[in-house]
């Protein structure tokens, strides 16, 4: 079953994913307008570092410029935010530059764009296109020229730094967080003049950089160094962007980090921190609290499918309508329905229908406590919901919280309560977590996990699954267990994370449409993070330990071929095995080679594609395209 369609999925939905919440998310404080300031003097372009890019193979003798590596960065992070946070809007700027291209006609500043896009606005796949191929003409139709020079009073950073506080003039501070990224290698921006010009200069600069500070835009430096150059930022950036203290120490390092996250960053999903849902907690007759309930974590999938016209590549919008079967005109959809009960029927309208089929209200209800102990880990069926009190609608809602909290966390007891949506009402558990903090630091805040419990036909026994004709059920002796459980230990992960592992599958699902979005010729291929770690598996602990319980289990001549340890081959692994070296030998009769590259593989019959995936244990299953499609990636095509 497809997750979208799975009731128990709204509890992860995020506004984002509903079409209705478009105006109330242009009022939320989750966009970000980002304007990446570049600094294109020569000094970008001649000064070089050791290429890091996968694709070059961190060879020595291979080297990016300073300005490839800003646009590499920006250019990863640009692919990155359309999936991560495709509602924020960027501008790119470059300064020091011999053409000007801006609203406000500055010297020295050029704001790169393309066609039917504003020059702050959400990032399209021709921008990112024409970008990528930016530095092949960057020379002839932008150009480069040194920052301020002696004899004259032009300062490109100064016109730099207003033009991107123009450019992110639009939106408010309250509703949108707006940065200026600023890319450059020079640590001393009017090093080349002296005397009064100098303090004039730098003056004027960092009094412009403050005003828009004060406007509620944030200035981040990413300065380029390399070993044998460290980019001094006490000369002048660090009054510029407000640094001292401790912060001024470690700043270096942590814009290394920065730069490199731009580059690696992982293509997911980014879901905000709102509410999930806001429920009416009634604790009893007349009393009760608002509650709203954020989802801790949630699955990221696939975005929805969006139906294109052929012709305009626009979306489209479906509607339904109902015909009468005998004259074909167009009648509206009845309000009322009926069903047949001793030779009559019997009409509901679509209101009553809806509240016979209303079971709860979709809020909680308080039912009493219980002790902790009698909490048990198999009763979380799904993942829980973190629950806070808001006083938005009643007041003393937080006051009431509060005294409820202490109480249950003094007493060591949950709440158990009655919730539910109109179809599907849910026994719940409410279990108070305290507020837990370090080094001054808040590491999980104060509230309710409300887990969702099961009914009794929830739980099953093993007993029910695993016992033979008899009733039995075979139980495993002491030695078994003790193997089990020295295995366990050896392939133990230490300080395991889901945020660990990334879904192949959905970052193979983004590398395509990326691919298809930017016409690229190749996909990269996935690494996959699931796979079994044959390194850590073939250590000599591991080995020893998943010999001994298979010895203890299935004795000294297991096979895994054979039924239940006898030696004697079943008739399905019989059949396994004919299948398996039928389709090797008939893979033999094709040229897959030339097939992939001739694109022929979608020519050939399922039956034929089955020969390549069995003859390679790869898994056969799925439809057509997904069968190609595997076995390109195989190949590595």
């Amino acid at each position: 079953m497809d997750i979208e369609d799975d009731p128990d999925y709204d509890i992860f939905r995020d506004d984002e994913d509903d079409p209705d919440a478009q105006i109330s998310r242009e009022n939320d404080s989750t966009k970000e307008y980002v304007v990446y300031l570049v600094d294109a003097s020569s000094k970008m372009f001649n000064t070089t570092c050791p290429s890091s890019s996968p694709e070059e193979g961190n060879k020595e003798d291979e080297a990016e410029s300073h300005f490839q590596i800003a646009l590499s960065s920006i250019s990863h992070s640009l692919k990155a935010q359309i999936i991560n946070k495709s509602y924020d809007q960027v501008a790119i700027c470059f300064f020091n530059t011999r053409e000007r291209k801006n609203l406000q006609d500055l010297n020295g500043v050029y704001v790169f764009n393309v066609a039917d896009r504003d020059y702050l606005d959400r990032p399209t796949a021709r921008l990112i296109k024409e970008f990528d191929n930016l530095e092949e003409s960057f020379s002839k139709n932008i150009g480069s020229q040194h920052g301020v020079m002696p004899g004259t009073r032009e300062n490109p950073l100064y016109n730099a730094i207003w033009v991107a506080q123009a450019l992110l003039r639009k939106g408010s501070a309250k509703t949108v967080d707006k940065r200026i990224l600023l890319f450059t290698n020079e640590d001393d921006p009017f090093g080349r003049v002296t005397g009064a010009i100098k303090s004039d200069m730098t003056r004027t600069t960092l009094q412009r950089a403050k005003d828009t500070q004060d406007l509620g835009i944030t200035i981040e430096l990413l300065p380029l160094s390399c070993p044998n150059e460290i980019f001094d930022i006490s000369k002048f950036y660090a009054d510029l962007i407000g640094l001292e203290g401790d912060d001024l120490v470690n700043f270096m390092a942590s814009a290394g980090n920065k730069l490199e996250d731009m580059k690696d960053q992982l293509r997911k999903r980014m879901f905000t921190k709102r509410r999930v849902n806001k429920f009416k907690f009634t604790l009893v007759d007349g009393v009760s609290i608002d509650l709203n309930s954020y989802a801790l974590i949630r699955p990221t999938v696939p975005g929805s499918i969006t139906w294109l016209d052929s012709v305009t590549n626009r979306p489209l919008k479906s509607e339904r309508n109902f015909f009468c079967a005998d004259t074909g005109a167009l009648v509206e959809e009845s309000t009322t329905r009926f069903h047949p009960y001793k030779s009559q029927n019997i009409v509901f309208s679509t209101k009553e229908l809806s509240e016979i089929k209303r079971v709860a209200t979709g809020h909680l209800n308080l039912l009493g406590f219980k002790p902790l102990s009698y909490l048990r880990d198999y009763y979380n069926l799904k993942p829980s919901t973190f629950l806070y009190p808001s006083d938005e609608s009643t007041e003393g809602s937080m006051c009431t919280f509060i005294a409820l909290h202490r109480s249950m966390i003094q007493l060591n007891r949950f709440a158990v309560a009655f919730s539910g949506s109109s179809s599907r009402p849910q026994m719940v558990a409410l279990i108070s977590q305290d507020e837990v903090i370090q080094s001054g630091v808040q590491i999980e805040p104060p509230g309710m996990h409300m887990i969702y419990l099961p009914y009794s036909d929830d739980i099953r026994l093993i007993e029910e699954r695993y016992s033979d004709t008899s009733g039995a059920v075979t139980k495993a002796s002491d030695d078994q267990i003790k193997k089990a459980a020295d295995l366990i230990k050896r392939v133990d992960l230490k300080d395991f994370s889901v945020f660990q592992f990334s879904n192949p599958a959905l970052q193979r699902h983004y590398e395509v449409l990326q691919a298809l979005a930017l016409e690229e010729d190749e996909i990269p291929e996935i690494k996959d993070e699931t796979l079994p770690d044959e390194e850590g598996m073939a250590r000599p602990r591991v080995v020893r330990a998943l010999e001994e319980f298979k010895t203890s289990v299935y004795g000294e001549n297991y096979d895994e071929e054979s039924e239940h340890g006898t030696g004697k081959p079943t008739e399905a692994s019989k059949k396994r095995k004919a299948h398996t070296e039928y389709a090797m030998k008939e893979c033999e009769n094709y040229d897959w080679g030339e097939l992939a590259d001739t694109g022929k593989l979608k020519d050939l019959t399922v039956v034929e594609l089955k020969y390549y995936l069995s003859g390679h244990n790869l898994p056969v299953s799925g439809k057509k395209e997904a069968l190609v499609s595997r076995i390109l990636t195989h190949m590595g095509k």
